[in-house]
């Protein structure tokens, strides 16, 4: 007897206290959803209204049981935002938490809803409808982002400071051009977007388990009802399609990734040995120790984000790479990692766009810091090409001989004097110095989609006619 209860006590421990009911209660927590599928219960509510109105227009049920349906959830939707819904993990998840609560409120006219159609197409469509709304969110907030990027390259087209590679200063540009950089960046984010939502334009509800439906249903009615282009064409890939949960998590790895980049040239520039910016204190923080630190916190904590992103982008990836057709309940696994990531993403470019629109520019300290590193040294090479007509190599070689006197000497190239150039080179003349400030490096660049402040101030006015 005793063996017996230290056997049956072991038992217990291996599926351990929170499972006090043995493998029932494990198969209700790894199948339950309703902790993170609530969120669709607004496309569920839509969708199952279009369901029904669709279904009483072909006489599959009656206008009568209709208007209770639609009656029904209306007010279920009134109760779960009110907040007195009750959610219950018995039911496993958001459809038929819904569909239990609707019996409770109208009878046996609930049961007719679920005519034609399956959990796998309904939670194709909710998901779907979810995923395109938070695309169209997204676009709008990329778009806001690029306002706030042409604001800021209008007002400092002329402004110079370093451009870089490698992180070494390389040649001047403007502080406008490095903006716009930027705005095409997230220029392409956002048609990745617009690209999304046209392909994922397709209505799954009609698709039923995988196979489709005998019943006479209209699936052009009810995708025109959820706002849709048209219907799926495959019954069998649409419960099975997961694309557009890829697509998002994919734009939105792309997105977070411009972000980054740009959050970790917001640190770079904050810090007192740059001083290119100073950060508002609504995006800022101060330390517990050093009364005269200010740091970027959110920018730093937009830099992170990418890394759960990118995660939750390989993570469903890795879900459905080896899935035979058609539904698996491994796509249960689809949600909380576009939930998160849509979140993620929503946060961080709010916040990058109000860092954008509140930083302080120090113009002082970029010009300062333009002229550094020899910054005009290709200028000067340029300049013996056109003026003095040396190949590029020798002119790259003179001009590396000018930077190292330049070097000797402890002085910028516009420093050195006219008999210094001569000594390396005997066709430089005076003219050399109109093309070795900083100014003038920029002026100077006038190709399509150069720095020079006039090429500026054209690429911005092509994209706010199309911003």
């Amino acid at each position: 007897m005793a063996d017996g209860d230290s056997e049956t006590k072991s038992s217990n421990q291996m599926w351990g206290g929170r499972f006090a009911s043995g493998p029932d209660a494990i198969m209700e927590e790894i199948n339950a959803s309703i902790g993170f599928d609530k969120k669709l219960y607004a496309q569920d509510i839509r969708g199952s209204i279009a369901h029904a109105t669709m279904l009483a227009h072909q006489g599959i049920i009656s206008a009568d049981d209709k208007d209770k349906i639609v009656h029904g959830l209306n007010t279920i939707l009134s109760e779960i935002e009110s907040g007195a819904f009750e959610f219950s993990r018995r039911l496993e998840d958001i459809h038929m938490n819904i569909e239990a609560r609707l019996a409770t409120l109208i009878g046996p006219a609930a049961g007719r809803l679920h005519t034609a159609r399956s959990r796998n197409d309904q939670v194709a469509l909710d998901f779907r409808l979810w995923v395109k709304e938070e695309l169209q969110r997204t676009e709008k907030a990329l778009t806001a982002l690029i306002a706030a990027f042409l604001d800021r390259a209008e007002e400092h087209a002329d402004t110079v400071m370093p451009g870089f590679t490698h992180l070494q200063t390389a040649q001047p540009v403007t502080f406008g051009h490095h903006c716009m950089a930027y705005v095409e960046m997230f220029g392409r984010d956002r048609s990745r977007v617009r690209h999304a939502i046209e392909h994922m334009d397709e209505s799954p509800i009609g698709a039923a388990a995988l196979a489709g439906t005998g019943f006479p249903i209209d699936r052009h009615m009810t995708a025109k009802a959820l706002g849709f282009a048209g219907p799926t064409r495959n019954s069998i890939d649409t419960v099975s399609d997961r694309d557009f949960a890829l697509e998002f998590l994919s734009m939105a790895s792309i997105t977070a990734t411009h972000l980054s980049r740009l959050a970790e040239e917001i640190v770079i520039w904050s810090t007192p040995q740059f001083g290119f910016i100073r950060l508002s204190d609504a995006f800022s923080t101060g330390s517990s120790i050093m009364p005269q630190k200010k740091n970027p916190d959110a920018a730093e904590l937009v830099r992170a984000k990418t890394g759960r992103i990118n995660g939750s982008l390989i993570a469903l990836l890795t879900v459905m790479k080896g899935l035979p057709l058609a539904y698996s309940k491994d796509m249960q696994e689809d949600k909380e990692q576009v939930f998160d990531s849509a979140e993620s993403l929503e946060l961080a470019i709010a916040a990058m766009t109000g860092m954008v629109r509140d930083m302080t520019i120090r113009s002082d300290r970029m010009k300062a810091a333009a002229g550094s590193g020899y910054s005009t040294a290709t200028d000067l090479a340029d300049w013996l090409v056109r003026e003095a007509g040396l190949p590029f190599r020798d002119a790259h070689h003179v001009t590396g001989r000018a930077v190292a006197l330049a070097e000797q000497k402890g002085c910028d190239l516009a420093d050195l004097s006219l008999a210094d150039l001569q000594s390396i080179h005997a066709d430089i003349t005076e003219k050399v110095f109109d093309v070795l400030t900083v100014e003038a490096s920029v002026a100077s660049r006038t190709s399509f989609g150069g720095t020079a402040p006039n090429e500026v101030r054209k690429q911005i006015a092509w994209w706010r006619a199309r911003n």
